[in-house]
């Protein structure tokens, strides 16, 4: 069967070769002179002639095979890699992570919450941040959420939690003037079979840490106010399972990894 052809591929395909060996050439010129050395000795270290080098450093050079290019490099201590461009549909690193944040900001909008991704607690340094923030300015309630694939250490993950409600209540002070905002927080956890081992294996740990009724936070983050406003989230620091596919919240039940 005949091979369908391209015209558009073709030309995209001259346009951005034609730009690399440029920038290439360039930057082999560029290394040669810092070493001092004439394009004839840089071509007897690779076994090309002067006349051959002169012509890459101008950005002609696409004629010469990989091996070429990789040869004058190494020469000058610039090895050359090649690599194909992040794949537009590839998903990001942190896709996962992602679902949950958006999983959490889909409940919220439907609760009628003011919703912040990537919530800063220190304005003056981004690192601070936490990742869903929901907001009810009729209660005067803002809600930290920390979203999880898994833990690498779950004690670092509570201090950081720990640290953040700290800092975002002095925000809420200094937003909310004489009416500040009350802040509470809530970590959902995708149930995957890692976590649930974990959590399973120190129960005592994770009910003394998330003391907050798992059932009352499913509430207080999917369910939207009524007529006379919502009730307060628990005071407690909280706990909720999403699916593995981030599709929905439920609660955990103490003392066991899942439901």
């Amino acid at each position: 069967m005949t091979k369908l052809k391209h015209p558009h591929l073709a030309t995209e395909a001259v346009r951005l070769n034609l730009e690399q060996v440029v920038r290439l050439g360039a930057d082999l010129k560029g290394a040669r002179l810092r070493r001092r050395w004439t394009q004839a000795q840089l071509g007897a270290r690779v076994g090309v002639g002067r006349a051959t080098v002169g012509a890459i450093e101008r950005g002609r050079g696409g004629g010469h095979t990989l091996d070429a290019w990789q040869r004058l490099a190494l020469a000058v201590d610039r090895p050359m890699r090649i690599e194909l461009r992040r794949d537009a549909r590839e998903e990001p690193a942190d896709a996962g992570h992602l679902a949950i944040q958006e999983l959490v900001m889909r409940h919220g909008r439907r609760a009628g919450y003011g919703r912040t991704f990537e919530l800063r607690s220190r304005a003056s340094d981004p690192s601070r941040s936490t990742d869903v923030g929901l907001r009810d300015d009729r209660a005067r309630v803002l809600i930290l959420v920390e979203c999880w694939n898994t833990f690498a250490d779950v004690g670092a993950a509570v201090r950081s939690t720990s640290r953040k409600l700290a800092e975002a209540a002095e925000v809420a002070i200094a937003v909310g003037g004489e009416h500040p905002y009350r802040v509470f927080s809530c970590w959902v956890v995708r149930v995957v079979e890692r976590n649930r081992q974990l959590i399973a294996r120190y129960p005592e740990l994770f009910a003394s840490t998330f003391p907050g009724s798992s059932a009352r936070w499913v509430t207080a983050l999917s369910e939207p106010a009524g007529p006379t406003g919502r009730p307060d989230p628990p005071a407690e620091l909280g706990l909720v399972w999403c699916d593995a596919r981030a599709t929905r919240l439920f609660a955990w039940r103490k003392g066991r990894g899942c439901l």
